[in-house]
């Protein structure tokens, strides 16, 4: 098989061994805050032999989202880790690869396959960024210079990846990846409404966060009219609309994980035991949105660094058009099919290129509808998942036979991921066209992650086995 081929690589990959006893409660708390601050020392720490980095960002909108910072061992983020999972499940999903999850070797095989995976795509990301001239020429920066550049950018992904491993595997809590984009995020976030940086965008020195304009503008300018106008509306720039929407979306996002379809359910093991089983509205979580994501900065990345080198090119300039934003080196999908993946980055540009609008959001709704609902399928979540989990516990849904209650999980659960995934796109939308800080993509997960690790530690709170209730309590993704 495929998989097989996997094998003799497996002693030279790193691996993070599984622990031996249950981590309590405090120990998994300190590994994940340890691993949380790995990350963000990485996330500051600057790559060793640039020689400039004036040329056009190609990950520049999707950075805080990718758990990345240009210029930093964190270059790529989170992206080759991200990629190859995405990718390997996919297969695995499709039957393409053939994984049989009962089997140890097969579960070690494809974990090492999903490592060296994304070990590769970090060394071609990285290659191709440095020969790029994303930190200067590479011919001034030499030979030696490239390779130690890329050797810094890997190796900081493989570290990444062990980080992740190390939550994954019960030191800590949930997973690396959601854990590093939710911070990420959160960060962006909270900078952009309140970073004193002060920057010039033609009409004087004013600060960048949000609301530190806001005041002042206030107290400088006579007119407190105008002055409230540029603060709500300015381009270019954080402004207080941006938080007011941001603040929106986050209120949507935590109202939209109340929704949920209850199964009233009771135990064949213990007589008079009843509880509901939960089917949330947004079954899949975050899950679709990070797909997304991942799908389009790959292409838009690609699509940057072709137009680049070969702008005259007509089957380049099919894939993308990219100008410099004005009083920039940035460049931004201007035409070609990655200008329909790139969100409008206001309400003026979304009304003024309809179409452009209508073409993204129908893409992104789709495309969301589409991820959850294979998602579903092969993470291990899906209609006869969850039927055999209540059948292993001895779970029926009352009313119905242990024969007949497929059909009925069928009847809820991929409509819950479908439509699901579809809000999460449609609201994505709402929040990149209306401005919203952090993107409407980066608010999504930041969001769901967090409320994640909120239930995932209210439920290692709990004791298990007090009842048929508590047991279910922490059921179901």
């Amino acid at each position: 098989r495929a998989l097989h081929l996997v094998r003799p690589f497996l002693a030279l990959l790193p691996e993070i061994d599984s622990p031996v006893y249950k981590v309590p409660f405090n120990e998994r708390l300190i590994w994940t805050i340890g691993s949380l601050i790995i990350f963000m020392v990485m996330s500051q720490v600057p790559l060793y032999g640039i020689v400039s980095s004036d040329s056009s960002d190609p990950l520049y909108w999707m950075r805080a989202i990718l758990a990345s910072n240009r210029g930093t061992l964190m270059e790529l983020g989170i992206t080759p880790i991200v990629t190859s999972g995405m990718i390997m499940q996919l297969l695995s999903g499709a039957r393409i690869l053939n994984v049989d999850y009962s089997l140890k070797e097969d579960r070690a095989l494809f974990s090492g396959a999903q490592k060296l995976f994304a070990i590769v795509i970090a060394v071609f990301h990285a290659t191709v960024t440095v020969l790029n001239g994303l930190y200067g020429n590479p011919k001034e920066i030499g030979t030696t210079g490239c390779a130690l550049l890329i050797g810094q950018i890997v190796t900081a992904s493989i570290v990444t990846m062990l980080l992740d491993e190390i939550l994954q595997k019960g030191y800590g809590f949930g997973s690396g990846i959601n854990l590093f984009t939710a911070v990420s995020t959160a960060v962006t976030i909270f900078w952009k409404i309140l970073s004193p940086t002060t920057v010039d965008i033609g009409r004087g020195p004013e600060s960048e966060g949000a609301l530190i304009a806001l005041f002042q503008l206030l107290t400088k300018r006579h007119d407190k009219a105008r002055a409230l106008i540029d603060a709500f509306y300015r381009p270019h720039l954080p402004n207080v609309m941006g938080v007011l929407s941001t603040l929106v979306v986050f209120a949507i996002i935590v109202y939209l994980q109340g929704f949920r379809i209850e199964l009233n359910i009771k135990s064949n093991r213990m007589r008079g035991q009843r509880a509901v089983y939960p089917i949330r509205l947004l079954y899949t979580s975050s899950m679709p949105i990070m797909l997304f994501t991942t799908m389009t900065s790959n292409i838009l990345m690609i699509s940057h660094m072709l137009y680049q080198r070969f702008s005259t090119n007509p089957i380049v300039k099919f894939l993308g058009v990219w100008e410099p934003l004005e009083g920039s080196n940035q460049l931004f999908a201007k035409g070609g099919l990655v200008y329909y993946l790139s969100p409008p980055r206001s309400i003026g540009e979304a009304v003024l290129d309809p179409i452009h609008t209508i073409v993204y959001a129908f893409i992104i709704i789709t495309v969301c509808a589409l991820l959850s609902k294979t998602w579903m399928e092969i993470s291990g979540s899906s209609v006869r998942d969850v039927a055999n989990e209540l059948k292993e516990n001895q779970l029926v849904i009352v009313g119905y036979r242990e024969s007949s209650m497929y059909k009925e999980l069928k009847r809820v659960i991929p409509v819950a991921a479908s439509f699901g995934g579809a809000i999460l796109g449609a609201v994505s939308v709402i929040a990149d066209v209306s401005g919203a800080v952090g993107s409407g993509t980066g608010i999504l997960l930041c969001v769901c992650i967090i409320y994640q690790y909120f239930e995932m530690i209210v439920r290692e709170q709990m004791e298990s086995g007090q009842s048929l209730d508590s047991m279910m309590s922490g059921k179901l993704q």
